[in-house]
């Protein structure tokens, strides 16, 4: 009985690794993106793409080139970071950033349209897409107010 148990965990162990290996060797969402410059391009789309609805356009009224400039880059950082990048975000938790700005679900619909509008320009696959709204999804509760 113990050597059946020894042979089974050795087994387990065998295969674990194995399995374990296989999903180290699985490039980052980063890396599988296009990197960097990628996420940039993505970026700066998308915020063109909010900051010219009519319904979104709002949250930008106000700002000066330096300020949109930094809400920029720390959306870049923030995507580079979460998706395994080597970026580093030193912004606002997602929380705090959008407390008091009044984003409603009906918002929150839209920018997930223009995003999907971002992705599909990008030709983003069919993967990667439902990694990033994976991770856009689970933001919501700290991006929409109550």
């Amino acid at each position: 009985m113990k050597a059946k148990l020894t042979v089974f965990l050795c087994l387990v162990a065998v295969v674990g690794a194995s399995v374990c290996s296989a999903w180290a060797e699985q490039p980052s969402l980063y890396k599988r993106l296009g990197g960097y410059d990628a996420i940039a391009a993505v970026s700066d789309d998308f915020i063109a793409r909010l900051a010219a609805d009519p319904q979104l356009g709002r949250f930008f009224k106000g700002h000066n080139s330096e300020s949109l400039k930094q809400i920029r880059q720390h959306i870049v950082d923030f995507l580079c970071q979460a998706t395994g990048g080597p970026c580093a975000y030193h912004g606002r938790d997602m929380k705090t950033a959008h407390t008091g700005l009044g984003i409603t679900e009906e918002d929150w619909n839209t920018m997930v349209k223009l995003l999907n509008a971002t992705l599909d320009k990008f030709k983003v696959p069919d993967k990667e897409r439902n990694d990033v709204q994976a991770a856009v999804a689970g933001l919501k509760a700290d991006i929409v107010g109550k």
